[in-house]
């Protein structure tokens, strides 16, 4: 997802698209709060583990 993220960033960064920014900018902030919660042990979407 921040993948995800982040690379809609840098598309909607070169054409000017800014939906295609503001999209990036929540998959990747999602992604990364995610990736906090895996990693401190908490179980997200019924998972031990996030990757």
């Amino acid at each position: 997802m921040i993948v995800l993220g982040v690379i809609l960033l840098v598309i909607g960064f070169l054409t000017g698209v800014s939906i295609l920014w503001t999209i990036g900018i929540i998959l990747a902030v999602i992604g990364i709060v995610l990736w906090i919660l895996g990693s401190l042990g908490h179980a997200v979407a019924g998972r031990k583990h996030y990757w």
